[in-house]
């Protein structure tokens, strides 16, 4: 069984490399120290010290596998990919126009690991409604995206 591709662009593949080694090498340290400074004070029984130490240390297993299993199955977005048939592409900058509202919109197309529509440049994913109906799509075209608020339809303005 193939387990589930994780599309991630290159920056964020080395975000998330980052935080895994931190974790090992940082974190793993610190609460290693807490857990022997909590156990001298010999009763484990009633020690809210190594209490907290042992969650702290699971939660941070628990990421590090996480982590591990996500870098395992990571496919890297090229970022600014070919544009020569000017289609929309995973790792592109879409700048869509509402035409009913007539407002316009620019998002990152990402995988879902990485989207945040709340960024400076908003990260949608690909498995997202709107970026879904835009991939494989030319300048000009207009798709329609149906919604919980209903269907919208988006004229695609620009691609980056």
């Amino acid at each position: 069984m193939a387990e589930n591709v994780i599309y991630l662009t290159q920056e964020w593949l080395q975000k998330l490399q980052a935080e895994l080694q931190d974790l090992k090498e940082v974190k793993r340290v610190e609460i290693a120290a807490k857990l022997k400074e909590a156990i001298s004070f010999w009763d484990l029984s009633e020690n809210a010290e190594y209490e907290a130490a042992r969650n702290e240390q699971a939660q941070v297993e628990i990421r590090i596998s996480d982590l591990e299993d996500q870098l395992k199955r990571v496919q890297i977005i090229e970022e600014g990919g070919s544009k020569a048939d000017n289609r929309v592409k995973m790792g592109m900058i879409v700048t869509i126009q509402d035409i009913a509202a007539k407002e316009e919109m620019t998002y990152k197309i990402v995988g879902s690991t990485e989207s945040d529509i709340l960024a400076e440049l908003p990260r949608i994913s690909n498995d997202s409604p709107v970026g879904n109906a835009l991939l494989g799509k030319k300048k000009g075209d207009v798709v329609k995206v149906e919604a919980p608020a209903g269907m919208h339809e988006y004229k695609i303005i620009s691609l980056k």
